[in-house]
């Protein structure tokens, strides 16, 4: 199986998936991808370090090297792979992840609480506004829902006691970074210090609006452009393909 595909997805949130199905659909419709979910219980300590080991298993029976992207947390995952890993990458697509690949959703909630002595509750709406824009009541109370899961099932590294940082660079493969210019996470300055560390193979590619999840509204164009990038740097030529894998390694 690691050998029958040509793109793998990183998704870190089985809870925010979803938002991940339109453009993945769309880019199935003209190469092969797969899917590697990340899953932990609430007693595993989070680790980008594991989720990243994990990743290799996947990998470690494939003869060529992979288009690796991700979103968020997966992409984070993703950068932490492809430098560790560099010959198995033969590119890396991050989407909203920062020049400070820490600072993602859960640093800005967990900052919010520091900085703010309102709730949980509360925190999280704002964050639902950030991500997605206004919503109505009932979509906003499942969104909610849905963060408040995503803390707890993500690897990521930040709590109510410390933020932490990341590494920044860049890595020896082609990358393209893509991000939202209406994104407060990761905003239009996050996205272009990328810049610093940018080849001149490099893509960096702004959605005009999205929020966030710039990629689950704005799906056929954000494929577009990744496809254009993928294009430049695949051994063959990208032909219209009926297979689309879906993979899950789960972290038990």
């Amino acid at each position: 199986m690691s050998n029958s595909f040509d793109v793998l997805w990183l998704n870190a949130s089985p809870i925010l998936k979803r938002f991940d199905e339109p453009l993945l659909k769309y880019l199935s419709g003209y190469i092969s991808v797969a899917q590697w979910e990340y899953h932990q219980t609430k007693d595993e300590a989070s680790s980008i370090d594991q989720a990243v080991e994990l990743v290799d298993e996947f990998l470690e029976c494939r003869d060529r090297p992979v288009h690796l992207a991700g979103h968020g947390m997966g992409g984070t995952i993703a950068l932490s792979y492809a430098r560790r890993f560099p010959q198995k990458v033969r590119s890396l697509t991050l989407l909203a992840v920062a020049a400070q690949p820490a600072n993602n959703w859960h640093a800005h909630y967990y900052f919010q609480r520091q900085l703010f002595q309102i709730s949980r509750e509360l925190v999280l709406a704002s964050s639902v506004r950030s991500l997605f824009g206004n919503q109505p009541p009932h979509i906003t109370k499942k969104l909610v829902a849905a963060l408040d899961k995503d803390l707890e099932q993500s690897p990521s590294s930040h709590s109510l006691f410390k933020l932490v940082y990341l590494p920044k660079g860049g890595v020896s493969m082609p990358m393209m970074v893509c991000g939202s210019k209406s994104d407060p996470v990761v905003n239009p300055p996050a996205l272009h210090d990328w810049l610093n560390w940018f080849k001149p193979e490099d893509k960096l590619w702004e959605c005009p609006e999205g929020y966030h999840f710039f990629h689950y509204f704005y799906a056929e164009q954000v494929g577009k452009q990744i496809l254009s990038f993928w294009k430049c740097h695949h051994p063959h030529p990208l032909e219209a393909s009926a297979l689309s894998l879906s993979t899950s390694t789960n972290y038990q």
